[in-house]
């Protein structure tokens, strides 16, 4: 199954919590703390695989996450770095911020790229050492890796987009000028999956044409198939519009040239600026009156036109020389510009509430500060100085003294009662 789209959640490994050790040898005296750093979580890492070319990867997972940083170990020994989680897609997928819709990366580039960053290793107990406090019994946590909500869409890169309505020959033409070899029938919707077919000019010299199916009147509102697939055709430096000009559908081939115009420009403006080769198709069944009548249109229109028999190569040799030489002369497509700006957030360690009850005891509630106590030893006098000196340093005493306490209230965190004073 041909999957173009999907939506993911991502997220980073945790960074690997810091340690509490103490050098302790026969023979050395006062070793010290000599707990080493935790390890940096893997990061989420996108990669584009020329060897795909579908989403079909993420049709039933739809959640990835990278292995966490591993704890630090005595002897100054550092944590073993989480491994990065590695998401394989096909050339020319674009990521998405799902809440927003923005471009975060186009992987047309074929450049790694890095959708949610690991969390850095907390500290060990070494770097808690100062000259009045030696012996620190506590150590830091690792980092909480990015996490996201991400939508893949996949626009197919190809040189040349062949549109026009169904059953006019795009799929007949294709498999003539490439080794693409698409389902050919005489019904609409034949082609219900955007095909790619390499034209090989010798010399060492090609260049990739898509077959892109479902575009009828009403496209770019969804009808048919062309919504889903229009954004394919975006990536194309140049189109052939197909037309039936027999009009063996009953259909008049001018106004099939028009009406797919139209659709182009309500979708995408810049569309009908892409450089475009007209192929009148099925000449064996139309009139003398047909071919002259949609040659001289074309001919008022200024627009590049041959006429082609597809089935049985009829003129296809000339049209693609036309769409290779006129090729040769465009510029390679850019990649999309990245729009997504991160969101500025208050860090989460940053945030809590101070409430006094109707006893007149302080109440903080701070996620971090009970993660913090459950990090230190409150008996120990060095592991409460360094837990104070938090405090001050993120506000929380100065939002008690705003608060009203004053020397000997309580004040409560998670359990743990304190006195409080300036």
């Amino acid at each position: 199954m041909f999957i173009d789209r999907s939506n993911i959640y991502v997220r980073a490994g945790r960074g690997g919590n810091g340690s509490v050790s103490f050098r302790r040898e026969k023979y050395v005296a006062a070793g010290g703390p000599d707990g080493g750093d935790g390890g940096k979580g893997g990061d989420v890492v996108f990669r584009a695989d020329p060897d795909l070319n579908s989403l079909s990867d993420f049709r039933f997972k739809h959640k990835f996450i990278a292995a966490d940083g591993e704890k630090g170990g005595a002897s100054h020994s550092s944590g073993k770095q989480g491994k990065d989680l590695i998401i394989k897609v096909p050339p020319g997928t674009v990521i998405k911020d799902k809440e927003s819709g923005a471009v975060m990366h186009d992987m047309s580039d074929g450049k790694d790229y890095i959708a949610a960053k690991g969390g850095r290793g907390g500290w060990g107990n070494q770097h808690f050492a100062t000259s009045t406090r030696q012996a620190p019994t506590f150590a830091k946590e690792g980092a909480q890796g990015e996490e996201r909500e991400i939508t893949l869409e996949l626009r197919l890169i190809a040189d040349v987009g062949l549109i026009g309505f169904p059953n006019v020959g795009k799929s007949s033409l294709i498999s003539a000028v490439s080794r693409a070899r698409p389902q050919v029938a005489d019904y609409h919707f034949t082609t219900i999956i955007p095909v790619l077919g390499v034209v090989d000019m010798g010399l060492g010299s090609s260049f990739v044409i898509a077959d892109i199916p479902g575009l009828i009147e009403g496209a770019s509102t969804g009808a048919g198939l062309g919504f889903q697939f229009l954004r394919h055709i975006r990536r194309c430096r140049m189109f052939i519009h197909v037309v039936d000009v027999a009009g063996s559908e009953g259909r008049d081939p001018i106004e099939d040239y028009k009406a797919i115009n139209k659709e182009l420009e309500q979708y995408d403006s810049s569309l009908r600026e892409r450089p475009v080769i007209v192929a009148g198709n099925k000449i064996d069944l139309a009139t003398d009156e047909q071919l002259s009548a949609f040659r001289s249109f074309m001919m008022d229109e200024g627009v590049p036109y041959f006429e082609i028999c597809a089935p049985i190569h009829m003129g296809t040799a000339d049209l693609i020389n036309a769409a290779a030489a006129m090729l040769a002369t465009l510029p390679a497509p850019e990649p999309f510009k990245e729009e997504y700006v991160p969101p500025v957030k208050t860090p989460a360690d940053r945030k809590f509430e101070v409430v006094r009850d109707e006893d007149g005891v302080y109440h903080i509630d701070a996620q971090w500060l009970d993660d913090l106590l459950h990090k230190i030893n409150p008996g120990d006098w060095e592991a409460m100085n360094y837990f104070q000196n938090v405090m001050e340093k993120t506000g929380v005493v100065r939002a008690l003294r705003e608060a009203g306490a004053v020397d000997g209230d309580t004040v409560s965190v998670f359990g743990y009662e304190f006195e409080y004073y300036e």
